[in-house]
């Protein structure tokens, strides 16, 4: 085998190394987005439901999360129709990651981190609770531990906009302290485990080009 056509091949397996690690870089993306929909294995079970979408087919999944013939059914039903894309698990999976996220953004009154997920009446909200920490010289040491439960509690879709509501509630845990300006804690403890309940409500227009969702309410 001649010298030349040895490096030509060198050279092709380069090639074909920089154009796969350039593939995975593109293929990146960041923030609390919509994952790219996988397909089961082949053979894997299926569980029949009657469940439809809206002039569509069958729909497994959205039984498995909201009872079937509610209004939150239907919503979730538009939204698949609007984005046949669109998984109800793998949203789920984004909102856990959201959640600690913007959690400890919050508690840590890092704003900026956190400020492209948040709807502006939530930011404004945010804002004023960390500007009143500061003003009185308070901070919070927090640590999220992990999440014990999380559960799909409603779904609306709004047909003239696009616009589509989820709302998660949220049970976590984590540990929490608040320190004056002076170290000192006032308020928890930095080694207690606190168990910690939300009911938050993310927004998206359901096909647009930005995967991202919002949070657009909070409760508890």
């Amino acid at each position: 085998m001649s010298s030349a056509f040895i490096q030509l091949l060198v050279l092709a397996g380069i090639a074909i190394f920089l154009i796969l690690r350039l593939k995975n870089v593109l293929g990146t993306r960041d923030g609390f987005e919509k994952p790219p929909l996988t397909k089961a294995p082949a053979g894997s079970p299926t569980v029949q439901r009657d469940f439809e979408v809206i002039e569509g087919g069958p729909d497994n999944e959205i039984a498995d999360y909201v009872p079937e013939e509610s209004e939150a059914a239907k919503a979730l039903a538009a939204m698949k129709l609007a984005e046949p894309g669109f998984s109800i698990r793998e949203f789920l999976e984004g909102a856990k990651g959201a959640y600690e996220m913007i959690l400890m953004g919050f508690e840590r009154g890092d704003i900026k981190q956190i400020e492209p997920f948040l709807a502006d009446e939530v930011r404004d909200s945010f804002v004023d609770v960390i500007g009143q920490r500061e003003d009185q010289g308070l901070s919070i040491e927090a640590n999220f531990v992990g999440l014990r439960e999380v559960s799909l509690e409603d779904a609306t879709y709004d047909r003239a906009t696009g616009e589509g509501e989820i709302t998660v509630r949220f049970v976590g845990e984590l540990t929490s302290a608040v320190r004056d300006a002076s170290g000192e804690i006032i308020e928890g403890n930095p080694n207690e485990i606190k168990r910690q309940r939300d009911v938050w409500t993310f927004g998206r227009v359901m096909g647009s080009e930005d995967p991202n969702w919002q949070l657009v309410a909070t409760g508890g």
